[in-house]
């Protein structure tokens, strides 16, 4: 299958390394990697094993890679304005597109532009970060939950996940993406907002019993905003205790939001805060803690709300 990954960040690189040493045919659309990559290739240091890829097919064009069956997105959702010109020259008539993108919105804004009968929505619970370039680390979790963003066929979901399991990547079928995209927000709004705004990494945090209980107070607020959208089950409160327990284990971990402002870039703000702020409201879901945060950073990153 021809695959293009678009947005090779830690996420895009990480995935499209195990599928092109799985024997998948792909090819990367760079920006900062690509000297680093298309001289050198793509060092991958993994949990689960390091490997090299001496040979990477990289591109600073969506035109100079052409139509392929499958777009991978790995974007950051403030350049989702971007999909037009990064996508439509890779489109044939079954092209599927997948994103992996954080937050709510994504789906929604794919469909506009290209139909949605080509959209799969992807919630990754994956723990990676960028090296020096060329180099991707993979820290821990990787599995995928796919979804269609509508009904469309069951099967092509199957193929999808048997050739992410085949390359190493623990992937599910949901028949609930929503309730899936939610289950990640469980965990993105509060420690991709308090890691970015304390500028501390997952351990640090917890190690703070307020933060700790603050931690836990942001993840029952999206869990309850959560249950107001008709997801085909609820998400039960344990699920916060459960996502305490498995950040616990990470160690010193900084998610890609602390590395964004650290780095002095813009932040993911609208698609993990203020989209499910909005959805919260709409079904009379009050969330003071949530918005506290998306506020605080929107000052203390200067981003006009």
């Amino acid at each position: 299958m021809k695959i293009a990954v678009v947005g090779a960040g830690a996420l895009g690189l990480y995935y499209g390394a195990l599928l092109q040493k799985s024997g998948e045919d792909l090819h990367f659309l760079l920006r900062r990697d690509y000297q680093a990559i298309t001289n050198h290739g793509l060092k991958v240091f993994s949990i689960n094993g390091d490997f090299s890829l001496p040979r990477v097919k990289g591109y600073r064009s969506p035109h100079e890679i052409g139509p392929v069956d499958m777009v991978l997105v790995g974007l950051k959702t403030f350049a989702n304005s971007q999909y037009a010109d990064l996508i439509a020259p890779l489109l044939h008539e079954t092209t599927q597109i997948v994103t992996l993108q954080n937050g709510l919105g994504n789906e929604e804004a794919l469909a506009k532009l290209f139909g949605p009968k080509r959209v799969i929505g992807g919630v990754a619970f994956l723990c990676s970060n960028r090296g020096e370039p060329g180099e991707v680390h993979h820290l821990g979790a990787g599995r995928i939950i796919i979804g269609d963003y509508q009904p469309h066929d069951r099967q092509r979901l199957e193929t999808l996940a048997a050739r992410f399991t085949a390359a190493g990547i623990e992937c599910h079928i949901s028949d609930d993406l929503k309730r899936a995209r939610w289950e990640k927000l469980v965990w993105n709004i509060p420690f991709n907002g308090l890691c970015a705004l304390l500028l501390q990494p997952v351990n640090l945090v917890l190690a703070q019993p307020a933060c700790r209980a603050l931690v836990q107070e942001l993840m029952l607020e999206v869990i309850r905003a959560a249950n107001a959208q008709g997801l085909v089950q609820p998400i039960p409160e344990s699920y916060a205790a459960s996502m305490l327990a498995f950040t616990d284990a990470m160690g010193e971990y900084r998610p890609s939001m602390q590395i964004d402002r650290e780095e002095g870039r813009q932040l993911e703000i609208e698609a993990i805060f203020r989209i499910p702020l909005t959805y919260g409201a709409q079904q009379g879901i009050a969330m003071p803690r949530v918005e506290m945060l998306a506020t605080l950073l929107e000052q203390a990153t200067g981003t006009v709300p």
